[in-house]
């Protein structure tokens, strides 16, 4: 899943945690990170609601932190160290959306590369 849209995603979010560090709430790191795409020219789309089917059922409430160019769905965590659940919830999110990559980066990690999670179907 090296494909230039998540490189791009990938810079600018190395860009924020070398900028901002570890330690901060998620939608610091996520209003931090939608600055940068602006300034980069990478379109996005910010707490997307996505319907979750069971059965015959639409069922609402699940948001993407960010949607990237209708293509990455992006998770934003600020935490020591990733849970296994947060895997989970991004495959489950692509498979409502039926998109194929997403990103969980955690900007809780000391060093940022230990953060990411490439996802994809």
């Amino acid at each position: 899943m090296n494909d230039l849209l998540t490189e791009k995603v990938l810079g600018a979010a190395i860009e924020v945690h070398r900028t901002l560090g570890p330690g901060l709430l998620e939608s610091i790191y996520e209003e931090a990170l939608c600055y940068e795409f602006e300034t980069r020219g990478i379109r996005f789309r910010r707490q997307v609601e996505i319907d979750v089917v069971y059965k015959e059922k639409v069922i609402k409430g699940q948001r993407l932190d960010i949607l990237v160019e209708d293509e990455v769905i992006v998770e934003i965590k600020s935490l020591s160290k990733l849970p296994e659940v947060s895997t989970a919830q991004t495959l489950s999110y692509l498979k409502a959306t039926g998109l194929k990559r997403a990103l969980v980066i955690n900007f809780g990690a000391k060093m940022l590369r230990e953060g990411i999670k490439r996802i994809s179907l």
